[in-house]
């Protein structure tokens, strides 16, 4: 399946609305995110999602309006609890309870306490959870299965926060970059750039260093920050896949006339199991012409030898050919396609700029079967409305 890789390119810092703002512009389900921080139990906010021009540049903004008098304080025990007991996706509190611990240690190191006692202020209130938890929303939504990190830049100076002047980078947002080695450039721009908030989502959903040598962008999201700064104030989000190349492997190649069907089911189902790419039978005419099977299979080289024992042992072979060849493989990845018939799991996948999607069988056999309708009826709607969806996006 195809690595959706998330690369946040922050050249104007980063912030939980910031993120969350990019994330919808990157193509996450506005409704669908609405629906899942409705099982929260918060109340006396309300979402504004919109476009707004930063510098000339079109952005999406996310922002949480909050009634200044519901601002509770919350330790990171209470929002772990409020998370882990709503009835969010796994997946979902799995990824938001981790951003939340990444903050919580920072902010326990800077105030002298543990982790499990620790009191956020702004980051505990109303907002701050909404960011966060509409974070992690958005990425399991999207598919995302690994993340970069850009150099983030930040800005100079001091700002004020409820423990009054304190310098830029906050305390807990210099803990995070120091912690979890985020790369930041500091600049001369006044005021604060990278949020904690921001650094924790950097931090928590950060899984690689380096984006791949070469890449194909899927597509490009971006979130507007609050501040006005002489430079745009945006997060850029990018959703990237790499160009692999073409993959040596080895075939192996044996005739054989003599051996049972369910022989030679049991060796393939063998073969499988081992880990080999491909293992096919193809009907073949030997000496005396009689009927045969080719068994041609495809692994690589150090699974080869292996595989060479496994048909020794469960066949008549007495001996194997084997070479070396090259395999283009499509990028590709799977993705549930709503239809008119139900959700359909649709392959899909890609090569230059051209998209192709192959439903699953047992999707189309169940939607068919449940129908009372033909196969290929159902098939080429979901393959229909799959091309649809995709242009949409």
């Amino acid at each position: 399946m195809e690595d959706r890789i998330l690369y946040l390119e922050g050249s104007s810092g980063i912030s939980g609305d910031m993120t969350v703002g990019a994330l919808l512009d990157l193509g996450a389900d506005e409704a669908h995110l609405r629906n899942e921080l409705s099982k929260l139990p918060l109340s006396h906010y309300e979402i504004v999602v919109g476009r707004v021009k930063k510098n000339g540049i079109d952005s999406c903004a996310f922002r949480v309006a909050v009634a200044e008098e519901h601002q509770p304080h919350r330790s990171y025990g209470d929002i772990e609890q409020m998370i882990m007991e709503s009835e969010l996706e796994e997946k979902v509190k799995r990824l938001a309870v981790k951003i939340f611990y990444v903050l919580a240690k920072a902010e326990a190191k800077v105030h002298g306490v543990t982790t499990d006692t620790v009191h956020f202020h702004e980051v505990g209130a109303v907002d701050s959870i909404i960011d966060i938890v509409a974070a992690a929303i958005c990425i399991c939504d999207l598919g995302i299965t690994q993340t970069a990190v850009g150099t983030l830049r930040e800005g100079c100076g001091t700002t004020r926060c409820q423990h009054g002047e304190i310098p830029v980078p906050v305390p807990a947002t210099a803990e995070l970059i120091a912690q979890y080695g985020l790369p930041v450039s500091l600049t001369d721009t006044k005021g604060e750039m990278i949020t904690p908030t921001g650094a924790a989502i950097a931090a928590a959903l950060r899984s690689r260093e380096l984006l791949p040598e070469e890449m194909v962008i899927r597509d490009i999201g971006i979130g507007a920050g609050t501040k006005e700064f002489p430079h745009a104030n945006i997060l850029r989000a990018m959703i990237v896949s790499e160009i692999r190349k073409p993959e040596d492997v080895w075939v192996l190649e044996t005739n054989v006339d003599d051996c049972s069907g369910e022989q030679l089911g049991f060796l393939q189902e063998e073969l499988f199991r081992l880990g080999v790419k491909d293992a096919v039978y193809l009907p073949a005419y030997m000496k005396k012409n009689r009927p045969a099977y080719l068994l041609q299979v495809l692994c690589q080289e150090e699974m080869a030898e292996a595989a060479e024992d496994m048909i020794f042992r469960e066949s008549t072979s007495i001996g194997i050919r084997r070479y070396r060849a090259g395999r283009n493989v499509l990028e590709r990845r799977m993705e549930r396609i709503p239809t008119k018939y139900g959700e359909i799991r649709m392959k899909i996948c890609y090569r230059s700029n051209h998209v192709y999607t192959y439903p699953e069988y047992e999707d189309i056999r169940r939607a068919a079967t449940k129908e009372g309708i033909g196969y290929r009826e159902v098939y080429e709607a979901a393959v229909r409305e799959a091309g649809e969806l995709l242009d949409r996006k």
